[in-house]
This record gives structure tokens, C-alpha cells and sequence, in this order.
């Protein structure tokens, strides 16, 4: 697929008004992407797990109107939020050529999270994802074709996953691993035939039942905004020292995941996680200018893990995202004891105790 399969040609349906509702969960990334190009496009691949209960819920209400300009309020946690208004309207910008019906409606757009607000949890790849599957089922009414062959239905879901997955990507780039689960790919990579860097692609290799169920209980270090966006830190990539190196790295450790999630070795998973999770934060640290997002608490959550893992030979492990909240991996066999351990060892680096408990997720899903 490129660019232009995404450009509808016309639509052969109209509406005055209606509304439509997603869920769309967030992910964690196993191999960090870490720098893009013009258009949100990746300079490295990545794979990611997707949530299951850390979702955003989005319901947008279109109303048809007059006037050639974008139209649109949104309400978080049921009040209207003015901050979140120059983001969608970028976002507008971006998908309009792909979405020409966007300045024909008004539209009400509200947003929750089934976790906390500033939880320090990020949200965008779950926002992001929600308004682009509410848009993507206007566009399939404003389409509408009333007798599909099942071939066809399926490859038209086939289409609707993509696109949706690509428009999210040009809100947000992890958004676009959140359409579907339990594993997302997104970057083209030699390993992975049907890889894109236009839109993530269910990772459709052969998965060990070690990988089922996978837990992730997220610690909530800190839940203050960054100090460094995530957007200024990919703009660091430019120039960066070693980007060349890591974005080589990133293609090899995929491939050598591809084949770990196929031999159920959580050994090796292990190694290729932790590893990827501190090569993304030296990324951050030897960028000019330099910056830390770790906090005193993660390194001492870090430890703990691996004393912990020496001292049982559990396979639990650690990954991170551009913050310094730690998303503590395990197999599901191990959930009642690496819950105590938390409990009892890790709790009190948490930021007023909190944690969130999920697990691999199946993707978004309308309401």
C-alpha cells in the first residue's frame, strides 16, 4: 500500500449527522523506535505489545455544516478542553487529503481514559488511535456498499485496519500500533514481509504459548509532565552520534525477536528487552543536548529486578518508555508471586503507591 491507496475516490453516501464510539488501548514497544523522518515516518522499526485495559474511550458526534473550515470541540473526563484543540487541528491538517469530509461536519469529540489522568501513562497512541477508528467508521457509512461478498468484507477490514492505522500514525507514530494486538509492527523490516513504515501490521509470526497472556504492571514513578517532550527527543536523533548504529541495531534485535517469540526462549526475550529499553534512554543521554527522563526510584526499581531474578530465576523483566515509569513484564505462571514481590519490594518507589495491572490486549474496539 502507499500514500495514495488511502486518498478515497469519491463517497456514495451522505449524512446529515450521527455518532460513533471506539475503545482503543495503548502499547509498549519491545524494540524502541527512537527518531523519525518528514510525515511521522519511523527511521527504525519497532514492535510493540498492546494493552488490554489502559484504553482511551472516544465518542465523536458529527452535525453537517455550511462553512469550508475545520469545526470541532473536545471534552475530556466530561469537560471541555481547549489545551488539546492545536494538536487535532494538526492532526486535521495532516489526514485532510485522505479524509475530504473532515470540513463538512462539526464534531464533538469525547475522550476518557480508563486510567488515571496524569498517571503518567501515555495516552496519545490511545487517543490518537480512537479518533482516527471514529473517523474511519464515518467514512466507511459515508461509503457504504450494501452487498459485500465475505472475501470482500474481509479485505475491506483488512483496508479499514490500515488506513486507521496510518491516519493514527500522522497524530501520533506509536498510535498506529494500537489498532490491533497482541503484537504490532510498524517500520519496515527484511524480517517481517508485510511490514510498513506507513502503518503498523499484526505481527502475524508463530507465537509460543510463554507468550500468552503476557502480564505488564506498570509502576508510576513519576506522574509529572516530562521535562523533554517525546518530539524533541526524536528531533535529537538528528546528528545523534550513534543513530546510524542504533537504527542498525533496532532492525537486528527485531529479527532476533521474530525468532525468540517463535522459540518461547523468555531467556533471550529478556536480554533483547532490557537492552532495548536502555539503549533507548542512551539515546536520550548522549544526544546534544543531553537530557535524563529516569528518575533516582527507576534505577532502584531496576535493581531490584534483577537482584530479584538472580535470587529466583524468575524471567520477569523490565522495559521503559520516554518517562521514567517502569513497565514490569512477566510470564502469567508467575503473576501471584511477582505481584508480591511488588507489593512487598517495589511499591514504596512508586509515586504514592500507585501501579496499574494489565496484560497483552487484542486491539481497539468500536462500542
Amino acid at each position: 500500500m502507499t500514500e495514495q491507496d488511502f486518498i478515497p475516490k469519491s463517497y456514495n453516501s451522505t449524512l446529515e449527522n450521527g455518532s460513533v464510539k471506539w475503545a482503543s488501548p495503548s502499547n509498549i514497544a519491545l524494540v524502541k523506535y527512537w527518531g523519525k523522518k518528514k510525515d511521522q515516518i519511523p527511521e527504525n522499526p519497532s514492535i510493540s505489545f498492546t494493552l488490554s485495559d489502559c484504553k482511551t474511550i472516544t465518542e465523536i458526534t458529527f452535525t453537517k455544516k455550511e462553512s469550508a473550515d475545520f469545526s470541532f470541540d473536545i471534552y475530556f473526563e466530561g469537560e471541555k478542553n481547549e489545551a488539546f484543540k492545536p494538536k487535532i487541528q494538526t492532526f486535521f491538517e495532516r489526514i485532510e487529503i485522505y479524509m475530504p469530509f473532515l470540513k463538512d461536519y462539526h464534531f464533538k469529540i469525547e475522550t476518557s481514559n480508563t486510567f488515571p489522568h496524569s498517571s503518567g501513562i501515555a495516552s496519545s497512541a490511545s487517543g490518537m488511535s480512537a479518533i482516527a477508528l471514529c473517523l474511519m467508521s464515518i467514512e466507511q457509512s459515508l461509503s457504504l456498499v450494501t452487498e459485500r461478498s465475505r472475501s470482500d468484507m474481509e479485505e475491506s477490514q483488512s483496508y479499514f485496519n490500515q488506513k486507521a492505522s496510518f491516519l493514527a500514525r500522522l497524530g501520533s507514530g506509536s498510535a498506529c500500533r494500537s489498532i490491533e494486538g497482541e503484537l504490532v509492527v510498524w517500520g519496515k523490516n527484511e524480517s517481517i514481509e508485510a511490514s510498513s513504515d506507513l502503518y503498523g501490521v499484526k505481527f502475524e509470526g508463530e507465537v509460543h504459548s510463554n507468550f500468552k497472556n503476557y502480564q505488564d504492571t506498570i509502576l508510576l514513578v513519576d506522574k509529572g509532565e516530562k521535562q523533554v517532550s517525546s518530539t524533541v527527543g526524536h528531533q535529537l536523533m538528528y546528528g545523534h552520534p550513534f543513530a546510524k548504529e542504533r537504527f542498525s541495531q533496532a532492525h537486528d534485535n527485531l529479527a532476533k525477536l521474530k525468532t525468540i517469540l517463535a522459540s518461547g526462549d523468555l531467556n533471550e526475550f529478556v536480554k533483547i528487552v532490557e537492552s532495548e529499553a536502555l539503549t533507548l534512554h542512551a539515546m536520550m543521554m548522549t544526544s546534544i543536548p543531553y537530557f535524563i527522563l529516569m528518575k533516582p526510584n527507576t534505577l532502584e526499581i531496576i535493581n531490584k529486578i534483577w537482584a530479584y531474578r538472580q535470587k529466583t530465576d524468575s524471567k520477569v523483566c523490565f522495559t521503559l518508555d520516554a518517562g521514567a515509569n517502569v513497565h514490569v513484564l512477566y510470564p502469567e505462571n508467575e503473576k501471584e508471586s511477582i505481584l508480591e514481590f511488588i507489593k512487598n519490594e517495589l511499591v514504596s518507589y512508586c509515586q504514592n503507591g500507585h501501579y496499574i495491572c494489565d496484560q497483552i490486549g487484542l486491539g481497539a474496539n468500536q462500542i
